[in-house]
């Protein structure tokens, strides 16, 4: 035990450093530089600053091994002019007072000499008899609190940091998912969900432990859960209206025509519509356009069972035929039957940009057969499409007025196709 020099009062503190100093198990040895990299981990928690980590590095490079162990010595003895120099050029008065709190963190020892000077007696051989200075025995004491006191740190910091990132998807969710129901104007109380997230969002601290963000996180992943519920409520209730328009659909085309009858003529004035919509399939058939054929019974006055909600679906094969590229958006990658190309348009859709609303009316308009059969042919010549949505939404309002078949689109696809494969043959 010793007692520091001049008007230092002894501490209830230093004797216990001191005690647990003498604790050191025999043999025990830890590398300086990654015994302090441990203490800089774990800072917060041993009580020191980043200034009085300064000048314990500043301390260790005075120990002349690159392993701390008792064979070698515990002892380091600078000068306060050498140390202030290592320590940056820290002033004396600064450097006293970050001693004093290394000291006070019980991570060095002071040994004092009878007149507070720091130096080594040594014997005629050269070895260091007895050493005054500062004795960095606590740290080899303690090695094992401090690398466990590390791992803690660092196990809190990887924990603070994946449930911050968890926290920053969950706001994105929540975000787009309440933007979204707002967009497609979906039935709920979307004002107050809204008002929620912002307060939650208003109660993350810039710094905050890993309990607050994990309490926070469970608040948000309710608010997400409530937002997804109601999307799929709302998607299940649109898709059982669709199997039901799906399911009248074939009633009504229950006895298909040949595939020239389902076609009506086009007007000349109708294909310099298309032409300057940019329909390069229109452009395509313009000059040979089908005539039209009277069915029998037919009065030349009665109205085109083609026009507006009458328009006719064709077999899945045909739309197949022309437009295979959209196969690969089905489930599982393939088409087998109407339900299949309806979902795989869905997919389509949004790939190609077109809004939800465009779609929706023609579905509406067309019937949702023939919408995913547009879609198909889109997605086959979007090449040549500037907007497919406003594309999509001309085709719709042609078709409310009986000026569009679909027909004349698909067989031009279709000899498209036939043509690109004899020419790779």
């Amino acid at each position: 035990m010793t007692t520091p020099f001049g008007r230092r009062p002894m501490s209830l503190g230093m004797l216990a450093s001191q005690q647990l100093a003498e604790t050191i198990e025999p043999g025990m040895r830890r590398s300086k530089w990654k015994l302090f990299r441990a203490i800089c981990e774990a800072r917060p928690a041993l009580g020191v600053t980043d200034r009085a980590l300064t000048v314990l590095d500043a301390l260790l490079t005075f120990y002349p091994d690159d392993e701390i162990s008792e064979e070698k010595g515990l002892i380091v003895f600078p000068s306060n002019a050498q140390l202030s120099l290592r320590a940056r050029g820290m002033t004396p008065a600064t450097l006293r007072r970050h001693l004093a709190v290394l000291v006070e963190a019980g991570l060095i020892l002071r040994k004092d000499s009878p007149n507070g000077k720091r130096y080594a007696r040594r014997d005629r051989a050269g070895a260091i008899g007895e050493a005054f200075g500062f004795s960095v025995a606590p740290l080899l004491a303690r090695a094992v609190e401090i690398e466990s006191l590390a791992a803690e740190a660092v196990a809190d910091r990887e924990l603070i940091r994946v449930t911050r990132e968890r926290l920053t998807v969950c706001r994105r969710d929540i975000s787009k998912l309440i933007a979204a129901a707002l967009d497609e104007a979906v039935p709920g109380d979307w004002e107050r969900m809204s008002m929620l997230f912002r307060d939650l969002v208003l109660r993350i601290p810039r710094v905050a432990s890993a309990e607050e963000l994990a309490a926070l996180l469970d608040e948000m992943a309710l608010l997400r859960e409530e937002a997804v519920n109601l999307l799929e409520k709302h998607i299940k209730i649109k898709k059982i209206d669709a199997n039901e328009s799906q399911t009248e659909r074939h009633k009504q085309n229950s006895n298909l025509e040949s595939i020239s009858e389902s076609e009506p003529s086009f007007e000349t004035k109708q294909g310099a519509k298309a032409v300057a919509n940019n329909d390069p399939i229109a452009e395509a058939q313009d000059g040979r356009r089908l005539k039209h054929r009277e069915r029998p019974g037919r009065r030349s006055g009665a109205a085109d069972p083609a026009a507006g909600h009458g328009l006719k679906s064709f077999p899945l094969g045909l739309v197949l035929q022309a437009c295979p590229g959209i196969l690969g958006y089905g489930p599982g990658g393939t088409v087998g039957n109407w339900r299949d190309l309806m979902s795989a348009a869905v997919v389509v859709r949004s790939m190609l940009g077109v809004s939800a609303s465009a779609y929706e009316e023609a579905c509406a308009g067309m019937g949702p057969e023939n919408a995913a059969t547009v879609i198909a042919c889109i997605l086959e010549r979007g090449g040549h499409i500037n907007s497919p949505g406003g594309y999509l939404r001309d085709l719709t309002r042609r078709t409310e007025k009986g000026e569009f078949a679909i027909g004349p689109m698909l067989m031009a696809l279709v000899r498209a196709n036939g043509g690109a494969r004899r020419d790779a043959g």
